[in-house]
């Protein structure tokens, strides 16, 4: 199907490829979609792309793989689609990508497969920042290799006397995982490690490469996001509120473990303080909390 030219070229993109028969069998798989999900070439052909290895759900959560897949609809249509989504890694968290489909056609003009091609998002070079690589080098979280407190204090601090100078206007998410020590009871802390690191890269993969993202402490994470309005900001909250539900990380003992999380936001009144911006956005999360978890107050 591919000359021995091609497959060479295909083999080593960037990108991701990935080819199905009519029946979504997988073909092909090369090295970029090896280093965008996780999975290996070994793991992945001759199994079919509606077993739901990659699950692709779209912002709001909503299932592709049997409903709104452009894998399939290219090969019933024959027609090129471009979509935006969001595939799970073999390690459990999302991974935001743009993904485009393509007919193969024999002689016949009969498409007898499908070529998908996929780029993930986060490594635009248009998203790249000098100030984001500082972030990273000078002042991480050693756990789960997002920003620490001490960093997001000083981001705080800089964002409230912008604010007051040039009101310019940002908001914070208050986040905190639901249940957190009932995971670190029934599989343990190593298990509690895990869904901690899975929370930070699900979450630090679907934000914006100037908000900031950090660990505040234990399993309470904070955000924040300049230039933002009360809607955007719900907008935002509840996205990745829907990625981490619909993320997942499998232990030792083949347990299948999810988490979801609390979020309270809220947007900077001046002439306030850090101290009680947080304290508003901790108060909201915790409204959230009472109210059921696994859900957004922004106020």
């Amino acid at each position: 199907m591919i000359s021995n030219d091609y497959d060479k070229l295909i083999k080593n993109l960037f990108e991701g490829v990935y080819i199905v028969d009519p029946n979504r069998k997988i073909l092909f798989w090369n090295k970029g979609s090896e280093a965008i999900t996780g999975y290996l070439k070994e793991e992945v052909v001759d199994s079919y792309c509606f077993n739901n290895i990659l699950q692709h759900v779209d912002q709001e959560g909503n299932s592709l793989c049997f409903n709104g897949c452009p894998l399939h609809q290219t090969l019933v249509t024959g027609e090129q689609f471009e979509n935006e989504v969001f595939l799970k890694h073999k390690r459990g968290h999302r991974v935001p990508v743009t993904v485009r489909t393509v007919p193969i056609y024999d002689e016949n003009k009969k498409v007898v497969a499908a070529i998908e091609v996929f780029s993930d998002n986060r490594y635009r070079e248009d998203l790249f920042s000098e100030n984001k690589r500082l972030q990273e080098i000078v002042v991480t979280d050693e756990l789960t290799r997002i920003s620490n407190r001490r960093y997001m204090e000083f981001q705080l601090t800089s964002a409230t006397q912008e604010a007051q100078q040039f009101h310019q206007p940002f908001g914070v998410l208050f986040i905190d995982i639901d249940h957190f020590k009932l995971v670190n009871d029934q599989y343990g802390h190593n298990v509690g490690d895990d869904v901690l690191q899975l929370v930070a890269r699900t979450i630090d993969s679907n934000i914006r490469e100037n908000d900031v993202f950090s660990r505040w402490g234990g399993e309470e994470f904070l955000l924040l996001t300049k230039g933002i309005t009360k809607k955007a900001l719900l907008k935002l909250s509840e996205k990745l509120r829907v990625l981490v539900k619909n993320s997942q990380l499998t232990d030792e003992s083949g347990n299948i473990i999810s988490v979801t999380i609390s979020l309270g936001g809220t947007i900077y009144n001046e002439p306030e303080s850090v101290e009680e911006l947080i304290a508003r956005a901790d108060q909201f999360m915790y409204e959230a909390k009472r109210n059921g978890r696994n859900q957004t107050i922004i106020k």
